[in-house]
């Protein structure tokens, strides 16, 4: 039986508590769920890729169904990698070995149907049809057609890391009536982590890399905060207060000061209770807003969003692309030209302008010209000397450089998400 996305999702909405999700986990979703995975992708600790394992993959889909039914199959640890996150400091990422990914994929699938029609409108991340965009234009609107003067903004302090085993159990129950389903989950959580050939147990958390760590994530917080935000919080607050969230970032949008700072210190009560901390740096109350009269400017989701006016003079939220961000691109772009110095220059060239449109795409948003065309000035500066470098008797000039980007058709900046 495939997963029948309409149908999980209706029986979701009709009962409290949803049964049997365990068949949902077969032969055709397996083999699905392997069709879709990357073959370029990282590899766990059996060092199994995707060709090998479909080499044999009725057999091997057979005998991992026989170890589920028995409950002999105990997914492997994960192998920890670690990629920078361009403030100099690295992100920890779990990479599970593939029949793992296969199974973690199915049941992400099955997870996100049984939660999307009960998980609330305020949160984006890794849900299906929402993107980053929709949460920055919601922010947008909110600010321009509300009285909205103060913003909490807040970070949670390595939240994947932070995750409760124990907690995340009451909520999954909360909601679901199959103890094979939920086991296996457990185990997941506890299959433990292998790093440089030590292996350390997973009390706590839900590693970055696997397929079924977003949704388990999004569960948590729509129970610790969203549910609470809604049920908790605002019955209790002065004025208007919105809250939006994209994954483990969140603003908190209030007409009133007194009604933020209420918020503001009962916030790090209720994370410690579900053993979350709260990054004191990171998180604060400024005001904003059309009325606010404030310079303050905050980042979300490597936004930098400035209280502005148009050309008439109209009030508007201005967006420019966050210089943190815009020094790790710069950094990474750099970087990337040193290593790829001595490629052919029309390949690199290509592969620039490839980069260039996926950095439009993301922050190509209304108003963010300015910001996307330093980046595109600093790509091409840049790319010139290194071009310079290159050690040829005849260096290329300014003129011959432009020529080529011409030819070439090297992407300039566009505005790809209209949030006006």
């Amino acid at each position: 039986m495939e997963i029948d996305e309409k149908g999980l999702r209706e029986l979701s909405c009709k009962h409290k508590r949803v049964q049997t999700l365990m068949h949902y986990v077969n032969k055709k979703s397996l083999i699905e769920e392997h069709r879709k995975q990357c073959s370029r992708k990282a590899v766990g600790v059996d060092s199994i890729t995707k060709e090998a394992y479909g080499a044999h993959l009725d057999a091997n889909i057979s005998n991992l169904l026989e170890r589920m039914k028995s409950f002999s199959y105990q997914p492997k640890p994960v192998r920890r990698t670690y990629i920078p996150k361009g403030n100099g400091k690295t992100r920890p990422l779990g990479i599970p070995s593939y029949e793992d990914k296969l199974v973690q994929g199915v049941m992400a699938k099955v997870l996100n149907d049984v939660y999307e029609p009960r998980f609330l409108d305020l949160s984006y991340g890794f849900r299906p049809n929402r993107s980053c965009h929709d949460v920055i234009k919601g922010i947008n609107d909110t600010i321009y057609y509300n009285p909205i003067g103060w913003i909490v903004e807040a970070d949670i302090k390595g939240y994947f890391d932070s995750i409760d085993h124990d907690w995340l159990m009451k909520f999954l129950e909360h909601d679901i009536q199959d103890k094979n389903f939920l086991r296996y989950i457990v185990r997941f959580l506890k299959a433990g982590i292998l790093e440089e050939g030590k292996f350390i147990d997973s009390e706590r958390g839900s590693p970055q890399g696997g397929l079924i760590s977003p949704v388990l994530a999004n569960v948590y917080l729509h129970y610790v905060l969203d549910v609470w935000f809604e049920k908790g919080v605002k019955p209790h607050m002065r004025g208007q207060v919105h809250l939006y969230r994209y994954a483990d970032d969140f603003l908190v949008l209030f007409q009133y000061e007194d009604d933020a700072k209420k918020f503001y210190a009962v916030l790090p009560k209720r994370l410690e209770k579900f053993n979350l901390e709260l990054a004191p740096e990171k998180t604060r109350i400024i005001p904003f807003g059309r009325y606010s009269g404030s310079r303050e400017t905050f980042d979300f989701l490597g936004f930098t969003h400035i209280n502005g006016k148009t050309q008439k003079g109209y009030y508007c939220v201005m967006r420019r692309t966050s210089e943190k961000k815009l020094k790790a691109k710069r950094r990474a772009v750099k970087e990337w030209m040193r290593v790829h110095m001595h490629y052919p220059i029309v390949d690199t060239l290509k592969k620039l302008s490839t980069k260039l449109v996926g950095h439009y795409r993301y922050y190509g948003i209304s108003g963010n010209i300015k910001s996307l065309s330093k980046f595109y000035f600093y790509c091409m500066r840049t790319m010139f000397a290194t071009l310079r470098r290159r050690g040829h008797k005849k260096r290329i000039n300014w003129q011959t450089f432009n020529r080529m980007l011409k030819s070439i058709g090297v992407a300039t900046p566009k505005i790809y998400v209209n949030i006006w």
